[in-house]
């Protein structure tokens, strides 16, 4: 992934893509800062975190700018959503979502909620920025309930 954003950022440059070339050096910088804060480079998993919570940060953003009817920034930030996602696996569909969450259940012998935490730990290792934690637990607890 970091090679892959250093070619983008090349071609940015060269094509002149301002937006991208500005998202891509943001992401760069997040991950080099988290790099900082925990004293090694990060490996692939990690700076994928790092990118599912900007794209995260950019969607609550954007949805913050569209009820306050800020169309202008809603898009700006929407589109840069879209240009971090580019680096992020394919979401986990909501049949294999719960496909993976019944076999954390079967796996953990979770029978109720006390077991969420379990279950959770399971299934967020296997879908790490493939799915948002929240419709997640969401599922887990509908299924442990």
């Amino acid at each position: 992934m970091l090679q892959q954003l250093t070619d983008d950022m090349k071609a940015a440059m060269k094509s002149g893509d301002k937006l991208k070339l500005s998202s891509i050096r943001m992401l760069r910088a997040a991950i080099k800062n988290r790099e900082i804060e925990v004293g090694h480079p990060l490996d692939e998993t990690e700076a994928l975190e790092v990118a599912g919570k900007i794209v995260k940060q950019r969607l609550d953003a954007a949805n913050q700018y569209e009820t306050a009817g800020r169309e202008d920034l809603r898009d700006k930030e929407l589109a840069e959503a879209a240009i971090f996602q580019a680096y992020l696996p394919e979401p986990l569909s909501d049949e294999a979502l719960t496909d993976l969450i019944d076999q954390a259940i079967a796996d953990s012998g979770a029978t109720s909620m006390r077991d969420m935490g379990k279950v959770m730990g399971i299934v967020k290792a296997k879908a790490q920025g493939r799915a948002d934690m929240g419709k997640l637990s969401g599922i887990v607890k509908s299924r442990l309930s």
